[in-house]
């Protein structure tokens, strides 16, 4: 019985170690982390690749790649360590919302809707470390790199929870200056003639959606610059470069003040954005989460 514990033990050091490496990319930065030598650090991982009959990473002079079963192996370490590490916080804490709550968030709804009330939450629950990330790059929720991550749009099936969190409607906009220099568009069809600025994401042949007589339809714009994130997008367009479809928390201060105008509005096919914060569900939730999720509910919707 002993012995078996002692093995879950290691084991669960040897997960540990691995998440690290793979974070780190290297040996010497996971030993330094761990306070060991980049020797022991690799004879562990020799030790993990022996019992599992595998290899987990490609070795060079410089850097560290993991194997595809090397990513696997990550992602499963990832989603033990958190379970364990959930499950004694819950233990010691009945409950209480404690620890570190590792959230994702976009760019530009990040920056301006929810790094803003970020304060609010961190005094209602001092005990809890927020960890936020701002990125385009859509993490991996469900292999652990995140506890809560804010979606816009349609969600692909998965086994995550996702709570709505809010909508964001879609204006097409210019800045004063643009439409005196080149004119007001007054139909959808006008566009052809204007510096469209689109998102590099989104599709190739970038369409914009509008709605005529109760008919649906869309356009293919393009431009001269396209961008990963609305807030940029609006920023060209106040500066002049061209004319913008964004979400409109992005330019709220912009159209506010004037520097950017709405365009085509009676052709606005009610173009609405769903956003959504996904997490990992069940029974073992940390509690974190679950005050973190209610937080942006109540403040966002």
């Amino acid at each position: 019985m002993n012995a078996k514990v002692g093995s879950g033990a290691d084991r669960a050091r040897e997960l540990a170690l691995f998440a690290r490496v793979a974070e780190r990319g290297s040996f010497s930065g996971a030993g330094r982390d761990l306070d060991l030598s980049p020797s022991a650090v690799a004879r562990a991982v020799d030790r993990i690749e022996a019992r599992l009959g595998v290899r987990l990473l490609l070795r060079s002079t410089r850097v560290l790649t993991l194997t595809a079963e090397g990513r696997s192996y990550v992602q499963a370490a990832r989603r033990i360590l958190a379970d364990l590490d959930d499950a004694e916080q819950q233990i010691a804490d009945q409950g209480s919302p404690r620890g570190r709550l590792r959230v994702s968030a976009a760019l530009s709804h990040g920056r301006l809707c929810v790094v803003p009330i970020l304060g609010a939450f961190a005094e209602l629950y001092p005990t809890i470390l927020i960890d936020i990330a701002l990125t385009d790059t859509l993490v991996d929720v469900a292999a652990g790199e995140a506890d809560v991550a804010v979606r816009f749009g349609p969600l692909p099936d998965s086994a995550l929870i996702a709570r709505r969190i809010g909508e964001t409607r879609r204006v097409i906009v210019a800045s004063p200056g643009y439409l005196s220099r080149h004119g007001t568009p007054e139909t959808p069809e006008d566009l052809h003639q204007h510096n469209c600025l689109n998102f590099n994401f989104r599709r190739a042949e970038p369409v914009w959606p509008f709605r005529r007589d109760g008919v649906d339809f869309s356009l293919s714009v393009g431009g001269s610059i396209v961008a990963n994130n609305g807030e940029t997008l609006g920023q060209l367009a106040a500066a002049g470069v061209g004319i913008a479809r964004v979400g409109a928390f992005s330019v709220g201060d912009e159209l506010s003040d004037g520097r950017l105008v709405r365009l085509l509005e009676e052709f606005n096919p009610g173009d609405v954005e769903h956003i959504h914060a996904v997490f990992v569900g069940g029974a073992g939730t940390p509690a974190r989460v679950r005050a973190f999720v209610d937080f942006l509910v109540d403040n966002l919707r």
